[in-house]
């Protein structure tokens, strides 16, 4: 009889395990999803922001249309990408391209004197840094969602639960193209 109590107290001991392994990784996957949530949310104020931003240089730099044309194509290429890799990838596009259109304010000082092009350009800078600190988030939430899949006793029940390792927001190849954004000045 007590064979049989100790078999129950390590099923209900199993089960419990599952349970809460269940439980943290359902919490962990909802966190990953709400950052992406909060990157799309920066990434589609940026995507807003471009329209105007363009038309404002168009005004003065009609000749450069090659790089104005860049900039709207990356901007629809960014804002119909879907999930972490293809998102990743199309805003790294659209990051280049913006750094060549800021670097456009270089060769026409009405240009950067221009109220309107200042404020749209802060306004940029403001939002490269909200987008920043999401994408620091979202990559901290996958890191932790991962590591919840790989520990014990939750590595024993995560393929089972149909849990998977989710792709951190990576700026890939292009990485140096990136981190090299062209300065704004004024």
């Amino acid at each position: 009889m007590s064979t049989g109590w100790i078999v129950l107290g390590v099923i209900v001991v199993l089960v419990f395990f599952a349970f809460a392994a269940y439980n943290r990784l359902v919490a962990l996957g909802q966190r990953v999803g709400q950052a992406f949530a909060d990157v799309d949310v920066q990434l589609k104020q940026r995507h807003d922001l471009i329209p105007n931003l363009v038309e404002t240089v168009k005004g003065y730099a009609s000749h450069e249309r090659g790089t104005l044309d860049d900039v709207i194509k990356a901007r629809n290429s960014a804002m119909s990408a879907q999930g972490p890799a293809q998102v990743s990838a199309a805003e790294t596009q659209l990051s280049g391209a913006l750094g060549r259109l800021i670097a456009l304010s270089e060769a026409y000082p009405d240009l950067k004197a221009n109220a309107n092009f200042q404020q749209l350009a802060s306004e940029l800078s403001d939002l490269e840094n909200k987008i920043a600190a999401s994408r620091r988030f979202f990559n901290n939430a996958v890191q932790e969602y991962n590591t919840g899949i790989q520990q014990m006793p939750a590595a024993l029940f995560a393929g089972m639960f149909g849990f998977t390792r989710k792709d951190f927001f990576d700026l890939g190849a292009s990485r140096t193209e990136v981190e090299a954004t062209p300065q704004v000045k004024f």
